[in-house]
């Protein structure tokens, strides 16, 4: 086993002689969402082959999975009251009975990493607040 790479995320090797079981077990679970499927040393003419096996399966669930995230991410929403993915108009109310309005530009530069910026509409008047949170969102997307 010493010549398979360590890239293992999702993948156990099962090795149970009094069953004769030797393979390669991928088990993932993205939002509920589960996938597992064993892949046998003697179905795929040993455990490097198996192993390849294993692996391009997981990589195709993965690849799946983040086609299907940029899917729900990156269509506008029957929600989006803006027009803009990313971009949205909040209203905050403070407990002394104040209102404070701004845009707010929203995205991810990498997996589990969220940032945002907000675009006072008392400052920059609501026009202006929204091109700034629409430029905002495009540099940070972009970066």
């Amino acid at each position: 086993m010493s010549d398979i790479p360590a890239k293992t995320y999702g993948l156990a090797r099962v090795e149970i002689p009094s069953v004769s079981s030797f393979g390669w077990q991928v088990r993932m679970q993205r939002r509920g969402e589960k996938s597992s499927r064993f892949f046998s040393d003697a179905n795929y003419g040993g455990l490097a082959h198996a192993y390849s096996a294993a692996l391009a399966w997981r990589d195709a669930v993965l690849t799946e999975w983040q086609r299907s995230e940029r899917a729900r991410i990156c269509d506008i929403s029957s929600r989006n009251a803006s027009g803009v993915i990313g971009v949205s108009r909040v209203v905050v109310r403070a407990v002394n009975g104040a209102e404070y309005q701004f845009w707010q530009a929203t995205w991810c530069p990498a997996l589990g990493v969220r940032k945002s910026v907000k675009f006072s509409v008392k400052k920059h008047g609501d026009q202006v607040a929204f091109r700034l949170a629409i430029e905002a969102r495009k540099n940070g997307v972009g970066s």
